[in-house]
């Protein structure tokens, strides 16, 4: 197969392209021996998850996104346009992009390492003060490396649908560790305070489903419409270095008609995720890319099965596996919704169309049946540790395998500017 070198316009908004203004066959196909075929061997011994058809097509589909909300256009954005101006023009925009993700990754390790079984919050100075400023201080950083990789981008003209989809992939991950660390501030129900498992659950479903469905709005509008709970990580925030400053004392105490603050913060938080129907709007006014319905929500399958295979083997476990492991399920919940995500945002990138089931779920239901049949008996809790290990490290290699096709399809590197050299 032919290399090719493309050329795009500057986006408008975030980590998007425009689409190609030229297509140049440039360079022919590598010698064997050569370093270039060395690399194109390597990236076939993998697994090609991204097929032949949906690689030509990804420069097909332009990224458009509209950002309202108050906080991020009116506050925010001034502030990364003063930040972005102190970043080297050497350094390539999914460097900061994985570096914000990487922070993100530390403090959550970080918090478990204290608060493995969210109860910490409930047991004054079981977590060193310097965790809660610390947790702080690394998701302010995470969220702003997020937020000027696009501006990056555009300043140094490598705005590529290799960043758009490294930027889209790694949020489609990053928002489940969000939710998963700031649990730790609301502690698990202790009979007085704190917040139940099936509470958890439930939330981080509505911000996973949240997050799908803009992209799935992407998928049959053109647009992306940014939603505002991603901008609320600025109260998560605010909660650490509360914590941090006064101490988790302050989340035991009624703050407001007897609502506590846990609930104040995640009742906004769920109130910023629900999103207008605009794809409905969308449909009234003939303006959805897809006339046909199947199409139109061949997406949604996947995560709703998902989901109610994860609420079944949660509802109906014998063994109450999600009171016994809390971190380990919400996890695995995080992961398998994150690579469903991914396939859906490569399909919407490329304009094609994504598979009815995703295949994570097949042992999903095989894991679920023998759990709630009682097959498993008390391995249920060894089961779950197997499964979230299976889908994290496929997960990764995912991630990993799709950037090497990318790059070695668009001719770049993920992490340098430098364009690659071909023999």
């Amino acid at each position: 197969m032919a290399n090719r070198s493309t050329i795009f316009t500057e986006s408008q908004n975030c980590r998007g392209w425009k689409g190609p203004l030229e297509i140049i066959e440039s360079n022919p196909p590598a010698k064997a021996g050569s370093l270039h075929h060395v690399t194109q061997v390597g990236v076939q011994a993998g697994l090609e998850y991204l097929q032949r058809r949906r690689l030509h097509h990804l420069p097909g589909q332009p990224y458009s996104a509209v950002d309202t909300n108050p906080l991020s256009v009116y506050v925010m954005q001034p502030i990364w346009n003063k930040i972005i101006k102190i970043v080297p023009l050497w350094i390539a925009p999914n460097l900061l992009t994985f570096s914000g993700f990487v922070m993100i990754l530390v403090n959550y390790f970080l918090i478990s390492f204290y608060d493995w079984d969210y109860t910490a919050s409930g047991n004054p100075g079981r977590v060193p003060t310097w965790v809660w400023l610390f947790s702080a201080f690394t998701t302010f950083c995470a969220y702003a490396l997020d937020s000027i990789d696009g501006k990056h981008a555009r300043r140094t003209q490598s705005s590529s649908p290799l960043g758009e989809l490294f930027d889209h992939g790694l949020d489609s991950w990053a928002t489940s560790i969000f939710v998963l660390s700031f649990f730790s501030v609301c502690s698990r129900d202790n009979g007085k305070t704190g917040v139940s498992v099936y509470t958890m659950y439930m939330y981080l479903s509505i911000v996973l489903f949240n997050f799908m469905c803009s992209h799935w709005e992407k998928y049959n509008t053109g647009v992306l419409f940014l939603p505002w709970g991603y901008d609320l990580s600025q109260v998560l925030i605010a909660a650490y270095l509360l914590t941090g400053i006064v101490g988790v004392e302050v989340w035991q105490k009624p703050f407001l008609l007897g609502y506590y603050i846990t609930d104040i913060l995640v009742i906004l938080l769920i109130g910023k995720c629900l999103n207008p129907w605009r794809t409905l709007l969308a449909h009234l006014r003939k303006t959805l890319k897809n006339d046909s319905l199947y199409e139109g929500l061949l997406p949604l399958v996947s995560p709703l099965l998902l989901f109610m295979l994860l609420t079944v083997w949660v509802v109906l476990s014998p063994g109450n596996i999600l009171a016994k492991q809390p971190r380990l399920f919400l996890w695995m919940v995080g992961v398998t919704f994150s690579n469903v995500i991914c396939k859906v945002i490569i399909c919407q990138m490329s304009s094609t169309q994504p598979e009815l089931l995703h295949w994570f779920l097949f042992p999903l239901a095989l894991v679920v049946y023998a759990a709630i049949s009682g097959l498993l008996g008390q391995a249920e809790e060894a089961v779950l540790g197997a499964f979230t290990a299976l889908v994290t490290a496929a997960h990764v290699h995912y991630g990993i395998c799709v950037g090497r096709q990318l790059s070695e399809h668009f001719n770049i590197y993920i992490f340098s500017l430098k364009k690659r050299v071909q023999e």
